[in-house]
């Protein structure tokens, strides 16, 4: 199995943490994105969006898209499910992975991209901010009750919210998420897990 990807792409952590969490060892292929090795006909052809990761498997099946691939091998792979059997918890995975893609790693990375290339506009950085400030209202409540995202069991939510969270404390802004204890708890015992660390390169 190969992971076209980069170490240091949000989507490629995905998959790796899902990877670790399965103890299941691939061929990782580095994709240079400050040469824009994602733009060339090579890669494009196996990812038409030119961007990371792809999935190949042993049988030439390849895919794209971090969510789908992950969702993929947690139902393919063996070990420990990250996936709720039951039908509440697996609802509530779903919900939190949502609201993580439509609402919170967009205003997320607004502010990760202009402190990450330096241009600072604050202007956006200030509507990163508040617009990260919701969902993570709305995942302090849920995390007053249960450990992560969908319940007591790390799963699938709580693999696609940690980069998006782990970058924002990378390029100083962990005040934004500071003022939430529960997502600070929450973030403690998501950042510990030796998966996590593996796929960061820690």
């Amino acid at each position: 199995m190969k992971v076209y990807g980069n170490p240091m792409s949000t989507c490629s952590r995905k998959v790796m943490t899902v990877l670790a969490e399965k103890n299941h060892e691939v061929e990782f292929i580095s994709i240079d994105l400050t040469k824009g090795e994602q733009k060339s006909p090579a890669h494009l052809a196996r990812q038409p969006f030119g961007v990371v990761p792809v999935l190949e498997t042993d049988d030439g099946f390849q895919m794209y898209e971090s969510r789908a691939i992950i969702r993929y091998l947690d139902r393919t792979l063996p070990g420990t499910s990250l996936t709720p059997a039951d039908p509440q918890a697996y609802a509530r995975m779903e919900q939190f992975m949502s609201v993580e893609s439509s609402y919170f790693s967009p205003a997320a990375m607004k502010v990760v991209m202009e402190r990450f290339r330096g241009t600072n506009d604050e202007a956006n950085i200030a509507k990163g901010r508040e617009g990260m400030k919701k969902p993570l209202e709305v995942i302090n409540a849920a995390l007053a009750k249960q450990a992560f995202l969908a319940g007591n069991d790390f799963t699938l939510a709580d693999v696609t919210w940690a980069p998006y969270v782990d970058y924002v404390f990378a390029v100083g802004e962990q005040a934004v998420i500071g003022e939430y204890k529960n997502v600070m708890a929450w973030w403690e015992r998501v950042s510990s897990r030796p998966s996590f660390k593996k796929a960061t390169g820690r």
